[in-house]
């Protein structure tokens, strides 16, 4: 893709969301406003060769070209992606994170500043780990004390301290158990899905209400995602829901085993954080939802305490 040099003087930060997926970049103005974005399917997986600077360029080399900083968050920090960038020992607040920029020199002089992740050891003994969703966290405006929740593939929950700094975390693999479950497991062979099917509210609240009943069974609890269907208790059509609601509600009850907060905060896709917050509700929580530049909004605010918006890159 060929666009034109942009060196404007209102663009004040190039910021890319670079994740396993997908390539987002954005255009700032002040104060972190968006001025301009686009997307490709250019993530750390489908960059060919680790030509991520021709990734990058394809899309906003135009925006490169001119002055303003670069700055990265997500995958693009792995050690799949562009440059390894240090992960950050929890609790971490957003000074942290900014002191421990990984630079890479980009051709023609300029410079792209990747975002570190996080790391902290649960209660477990388990070592866990973030890439992006600490960007996010950070500017979603949450208060301190607060509780947040960033579903996906690999969901997060994350728990601010008293300074705001995030003090600890919690992986749940929910997004990818749920495509393992129906794509090569035995629990999707009697599964019926049809694109853009509403929401069966009934089989998704009868499987929260089971997960959350039974989390700490889950490996049982999980095939009657299989014998409801054998049993003629659900439609095939509602059983993904109904697997959906099982998986979280599974999720909701092993996060908040030992304390439960009155309220959270959603970070992410609309679809998704719906129904969360739906499964949240059974749990009876209140669920709010953050602002959607929270990705960009965090950015700006990482790079304008590493310094990087009263500099110009060359």
């Amino acid at each position: 893709m060929n666009h034109g040099r942009i060196d404007d003087p209102t663009t004040r930060l190039v910021a890319l969301d670079w994740g396993t997926s997908n390539l987002r970049a954005y255009r700032l103005g002040d104060g972190g406003a968006v001025l301009e974005s686009r997307a490709a399917a250019g993530g750390v997986m489908a960059v060919q060769e680790r030509r991520f600077e021709t990734a990058l360029r394809a899309l906003c080399g135009d925006w490169v070209d001119g002055r303003a900083p670069l700055i990265a968050s997500g995958m693009i920090g792995s050690r799949q992606g562009w440059q390894e960038a240090p992960y950050v020992a929890c609790p971490a607040g957003l000074e942290q994170a900014a002191a421990r920029l990984e630079r890479v020199a980009l051709d023609g002089g300029a410079s792209l500043h990747i975002v570190p992740g996080l790391r902290c050891v649960g209660t477990d003994g388990q070592h866990d780990v973030m890439r992006g969703e600490e960007t996010q966290l950070w500017g979603a405006g949450l208060a301190p004390g607060s509780v947040a929740v960033l579903p996906g593939t690999h969901a997060k929950w994350a728990w601010l301290g008293a300074a705001g700094e995030i003090a600890s975390f919690q992986t749940y693999m929910t997004g990818e158990l749920f495509g393992l479950c129906t794509k090569h497991g035995i629990l999707g062979r009697l599964m019926r899905f049809e694109q853009g099917a509403p929401l069966s509210e009934a089989a998704f609240q009868r499987g929260t209400r089971l997960g959350l009943a039974e989390h700490g069974n889950a490996t049982h609890v999980l095939f009657a995602a299989r014998t409801a269907g054998l049993m003629g208790e659900l439609a095939p059509e509602a059983l993904p829901d109904f697997l959906s609601g099982l998986l979280i509600g599974i999720e909701i009850g092993s996060a908040t085993r030992r304390a439960k907060p009155r309220e959270l905060t959603l970070i992410g896709d609309d679809a998704l954080c719906a129904r969360y917050a739906a499964a949240l509700a059974c749990a009876g929580i209140q669920a709010t939802r953050a602002p959607d530049e929270a990705t960009t909004q965090g950015q700006w605010r990482v790079a304008e305490a590493a310094g990087l918006l009263t500099e110009r890159a060359r």
